[in-house]
């Protein structure tokens, strides 16, 4: 099911201005007023994706496959070279059982959705935004705040739960996988079609951070076989090579079934998406364009390297 029926090509636009803005700048002073070589701005432009977080290994398998490309094109001119160059980005996001758009399957009721990731990378904005979208899909939607070490996580989350008009289930203080419980148990005798459990941002080492999630899993799994149904894990798009690191560790301690990048909107660092979907072939599935509740949007590949390279 697809929840994003607001989604707008010009907010995402809007949202990548400044990772598109470094792009293009390096772009056009590359190709104003010079005579065209076509080997030397093809390194240019490798230069160009690096410094925008696309990575090195990434750039430099996309500038190999257009040399390839090119070699049976007529047009060899700077304009289709980036044509051919967006048009290999996008392949990045075709591998396997790729399927960004699709979350919610409307046959399991309900529906539980496990969120992971550092404190401070927008995971209760997010929580929040993706509550309210699923609301407005038509949706009942019940929240477990189960992030209990930090008292602020839970007002916060309650403040989100509010503008987006859902139900939580909070315990500051108490035990994380018990409120989880509690939120499936109300979810299941009220009917509710999707559940939506916070964990805590961060834990004293990986084999603490291992049993909180699983017990969670555990607990989880007790009242519905086969939950959770997704795990997603929150970066912020601010972080660069992190957003990496992080993704890498927390696969180490639990199976990641989708990204969500946030605050894209702040950041010239949105080629870092390219990235991680190349290296850990994890779907994007959502990303963060604005403050607003109606800014997380769903991912499309073609329409986020459109935005990137076009004004």
């Amino acid at each position: 099911m697809n929840l994003f029926k607001n989604f707008n090509l010009d907010k995402l636009k809007d949202g990548l201005s400044k990772t598109r803005a470094k792009l293009l700048n390096s772009l056009n002073e590359t190709i104003s007023g010079k005579a065209f070589i076509e080997e030397d701005f093809l390194e240019k432009l490798e230069e160009i994706l690096i410094s925008s977080d696309i990575g090195f290994d990434v750039a430099d398998k996309i500038i190999n496959q257009t040399r390839i490309k090119l070699k049976n094109e007529k047009d060899r001119s700077d304009t289709n070279i980036i044509r051919i160059v967006k048009e290999k980005l996008i392949t990045i996001f075709e591998y396997e059982n790729y399927s960004p758009n699709e979350i919610i399957d409307l046959k399991i009721k309900p529906y539980v959705i496990l969120i992971i990731g550092v404190n401070g990378v927008g995971k209760t904005t997010t929580i929040g935004k993706l509550a309210n979208n699923i609301r407005n899909s038509g949706l009942e939607v019940i929240v477990g705040a189960a992030d209990t070490f930090r008292a602020a996580a839970s007002e916060q989350l309650n403040v989100w739960a509010e503008r987006a008009k859902v139900k939580i289930v909070q315990k500051p203080g108490g035990d994380p996988s018990s409120v989880a419980f509690e939120a499936i148990t109300i979810a299941l005798e009220e009917h509710k079609d999707v559940v939506i459990i916070d964990t805590a941002g961060r834990l004293h080492n990986k084999s603490n951070l291992m049993e909180e999630l699983n017990k969670i899993k555990r607990v989880i799994s007790k009242k519905i076989p086969n939950a959770p149904h997704e795990t997603l894990l929150v970066l912020d798009g601010n972080t660069g090579q992190n957003a990496i690191m992080q993704t890498e560790e927390f696969s180490k301690v639990t199976h990641i079934t989708g990204l969500v990048v946030t605050k894209l909107d702040g950041t010239a660092k949105g080629g870092v998406i390219f990235q991680i979907c190349d290296k850990l072939k994890i779907p994007v599935k959502y990303i963060g364009v604005g403050e607003g509740i109606d800014d997380l949007q769903n991912f499309d590949s073609k329409a986020f390297v459109s935005a990137i390279f076009e004004n």
